[in-house]
């Protein structure tokens, strides 16, 4: 079952995905790269972000931002671009019947931009800026502090902007050069879903996407998963709550656990009735956000709580979390909560894909990251199939103390008292 896309392979290697949607008047032009920021070298770490935001500056065709923002703004036009740690992506989103547009546009920035010397250092300031306003909300910098626990000096472990220093090192050559090698044919797939035809989207995007480099690109480097005990990365600050993030090393997008992890954390925290939300905040008042999430990428996998907790209790906040693990790991889950967690997701899920953008990128981010895809039906097969036998076994396989790491940002000097509470897990 295919739900109706289509794929289709250049010769130059390039892929061209179009998935049909009944029933709306929106049409999205999707272009993935598979490139981000584990594709990096140190010194020129960020520059997959940076490059990503100097695509929307100039091509001879649109000769200034101004030009760029306004062909899209003139028809309603939604538009924006986003850079992961395996991708990069482009987008924009228009009536139906301006698909044509969007194909141009999206082409002439993803092929066709110049990189203006005199917009560089603009560019520094605005990414400098994006960089201070997270590291100033704790609520968001403990995220860059949990990827650096988990995975220290390597990419996977680098923030996604970079650094300032790295970003400031950045010049026009290192980024002409990163997108000559990187955003190329057999590394690049082109997305269009909505109110669109199979046949006329591939004689579109072939014809936009005609000039497209066809060059060898790079390969990342392996992640090496390193750790043997509970690890702590804690910032102090003079905080009036205590923000953290509290998981596991878990699994990546190729295990057979995938599903299983997803709904484990689900039924940890996915939910206003989830375990977590209903003993941090609602039982203990100990919080006002309190959630899990997992995260699965092709080479790595997690799953992390987050929250923001009152300083003096922060410690009492985190042995609850702890406990929560545990009995996930030793009890069993009830038939009644594994079924909830699994309609959830695929509730959810559902309305999600209601919009072509999230469409695109459900199908284009599956294709351009595991080289297959399932539709949704054939995922909530997949969900469906999870048993109250394997959460025990991934729960057990997840939850051991040298798996555990905590990311934390509040006012206290020495890790060594959060590092006891950690070992308690065992």
């Amino acid at each position: 079952m295919n739900s109706g896309y289509k794929k289709k392979t250049l010769t130059n290697g390039m892929r061209i995905l179009s998935i049909p949607k009944k029933g709306t008047k929106a049409a999205v032009v999707l272009v993935l790269v598979k490139t981000g920021s584990k594709y990096e070298d140190k010194e020129l770490m960020g520059i997959s972000h940076f490059l990503e935001h100097m695509l929307f500056k100039k091509t001879e065709k649109r000769p200034n931002l101004l030009r760029i923002a306004e062909d899209l703004d003139k028809v309603g036009g939604v538009f924006n671009a986003f850079t992961g740690e395996d991708y990069t992506g482009y987008y924009a989103k228009v009536n139906y019947k301006k698909l044509d547009l969007a194909l141009d546009w999206v082409s002439d920035i993803y092929l066709n931009s110049l990189i203006p010397q005199e917009e560089l250092q603009k560019e520094r300031g605005v990414i400098s800026e994006e960089i201070n306003m997270r590291y100033d909300n704790p609520m968001t910098y403990t995220q860059v502090l949990w990827q650096r626990l988990l995975y220290g000096d390597q990419p996977a472990g680098w923030d996604i902007a970079g650094s300032k220093e790295s970003v400031g090192n950045i010049g026009r050559e290192d980024l002409l050069n990163y997108l000559n090698n990187q955003y190329t044919a057999s590394n690049t797939l082109v997305v269009v879903a909505g109110n669109v035809k199979n046949n006329g989207v591939f004689r579109k995007v072939e014809k936009y996407f005609s000039s497209i480099r066809k060059n060898k690109p790079k390969d990342k480097v392996p992640v090496l998963e390193l750790q043997d005990k509970p690890e702590v990365n804690l910032l102090e600050r003079d905080t009036d709550q205590t923000h953290l993030c509290l998981g596991v090393r878990g699994f990546n997008s190729f295990s057979h656990h995938k599903y299983t992890q997803e709904i484990i954390a689900t039924i940890l925290g996915g939910m206003m009735s989830s375990r977590l939300f209903s003993k941090i905040r609602e039982e203990k008042g100990l919080a006002y956000y309190i959630q899990a999430a997992a995260s699965d990428n092709p080479d790595t996998g997690y799953l992390v709580s987050r929250a923001g907790i009152e300083n003096e209790k922060a410690k009492e906040g985190i042995e609850a979390i702890l406990e929560e693990f545990k009995r996930i790991r030793e009890e069993e889950v009830k038939k009644e909560e594994l079924q909830k967690a699994k309609d959830y997701i695929k509730g959810k899920t559902s309305l999600i894909l209601e919009s072509s953008d999230s469409l695109a990128f459900f199908y284009g981010s599956q294709e351009l990251l595991e080289d297959k895809i399932l539709s949704p039906e054939e995922v909530f097969k997949k969900i469906d199939q999870v048993s109250i036998k394997g959460v025990k076994e991934a729960s057990r396989e997840m939850f051991k103390a040298e798996n555990l790491n905590l990311a934390l940002i509040g006012p206290f000097k020495e890790k060594e008292e959060f590092e006891k509470i950690m070992e308690k897990i065992k």
